[in-house]
C-alpha cells in the first residue's frame, strides 16, 4: 500500500490514495498504521476514493481506528494531494461525510499548493444535531450555540457546544499553556452530555482579532491543530461578543486564518505540507489484521 505522510499545521495524516476504490482498512490496520512507535505515525488516516456528490471522497479514520465525520485539516491535505498530482487545478469540490467542501488552491513559488482556503460551511446550533444534551435549566439563545455548564467530577465547566460536521465543546481559559487539556479534555470529550463524544478546544483570548487554542481531539488526544475545532472556536467567540468576525486562531503547529458571518458558511484558510512517501509493509497490515 503506497502512502503520503502529511500534515495541516502540525496535524498529521497518513494519505492512501484508493481511485478505483478497491482497499478495505480495517480499524485494527488505522491503529497500527497510525501508532507512532511501531507504526508510520499520523493522528488519523485519510482514503481518497471516488465521490458520489463529488469526483473525490475523503474517507477519515482517527488513530484509534474510529470513522469520522470531518476533518478541516485534512481536507487542506486532500486538496494539495490531488492539485500538485495533476488531478485537481484552481479549485475543488471535495465530499465529506460532513457534505462536500468547496476549496480554493494556493500555489507557491515552485508551482505546488502550500494553502488551501475552504468553505467550510455553516455552523450547526442544534443540540439534536451536534449532539448534545443540554444540562438542566440551560436554555440555548436563538442564532447561537448552547452555552452551559457541565458537571465535571464535581466542579461546574462552561462549554460552547456546537457542530462543524462533527460536534465540538469550546472552554475559554486564562492561560491555554496552563489549560488541564490532558485532564479535562478526555472527560468532557466523554461526557454524558455528549452522545457522540465530542472534540474539545481549549481558547485564551488575545485581542479581539486573534485566539490561542490548544485541542483534544476526539478518538486521537491532544494534537498539535484542529481545523473544525479552529472553526468552532471562531464561531464561539463571535457569538459571544468577544472577537470579530475575522481571527487568527494559533495553533501549537501553525496558524489559521478564519472568517465567519452569522448565518453563513466559516472560510478556513491554512497550510497544506506533504513530508515523505513510502510503501507500507504487508507485515504491518498482516498483523494488524
Amino acid at each position: 500500500m503506497e502512502f503520503v505522510k502529511a500534515h495541516g499545521t502540525g496535524n498529521d495524516f497518513v494519505v492512501v490514495e484508493d481511485l478505483v476504490d478497491r482497499l478495505e482498512i480495517t480499524a485494527a490496520q488505522v491503529r497500527a498504521i497510525c501508532e507512532r512507535h511501531f507504526g508510520i505515525g499520523a493522528d488519523g488516516l485519510i482514503r481518497i476514493c471516488p465521490g458520489t456528490a463529488a469526483a473525490f471522497f475523503m474517507d477519515y479514520r482517527n488513530a484509534d481506528g474510529s470513522v469520522a465525520e470531518m476533518c478541516g485539516n485534512g481536507v487542506r491535505v486532500v486538496g494539495k494531494y490531488l492539485a500538485d498530482r495533476g488531478l485537481a487545478t484552481g479549485e475543488l469540490d471535495l465530499e465529506t461525510r460532513a457534505g462536500v467542501k468547496h476549496l480554493r488552491l494556493h500555489c507557491g513559488n515552485d508551482g505546488n499548493v502550500d494553502r488551501v482556503t475552504v468553505d467550510m460551511g455553516p455552523p450547526s446550533f442544534d443540540p439534536a444535531g451536534v449532539p448534545v444534551l443540554a444540562p438542566a435549566g440551560a436554555t440555548a439563545t436563538p442564532g447561537a450555540p448552547l452555552t452551559a455548564d457541565l458537571p465535571v467530577d464535581g466542579e461546574a465547566v462552561t462549554v460552547t457546544a456546537l457542530s462543524m460536521g462533527n460536534p465540538h465543546a469550546v472552554v475559554l481559559v486564562d492561560d491555554v499553556d496552563a489549560a488541564p487539556v490532558t485532564t479535562l479534555g478526555p472527560r468532557i470529550e466523554a461526557h454524558a452530555a455528549f452522545p457522540k463524544r465530542a472534540n474539545v478546544e481549549f481558547v485564551q483570548l488575545v485581542d479581539r482579532a486573534s485566539v490561542r487554542q490548544r485541542t483534544w481531539e476526539r478518538g486521537v488526544g491532544e494534537t498539535l491543530a484542529c481545523g473544525t475545532g479552529a472553526c468552532a472556536v471562531a464561531v464561539a467567540c463571535h457569538t459571544r461578543g468577544l472577537t470579530g468576525p475575522r481571527v487568527a486562531v494559533e495553533l501549537r503547529g501553525g496558524c489559521l486564518e478564519l472568517e465567519w458571518h452569522p448565518g453563513g458558511s466559516v472560510r478556513m484558510t491554512g497550510p497544506a505540507v506533504e513530508v515523505a512517501h513510502g510503501t507500507i509493509d504487508a507485515c504491518l497490515l498482516e498483523h494488524a489484521r
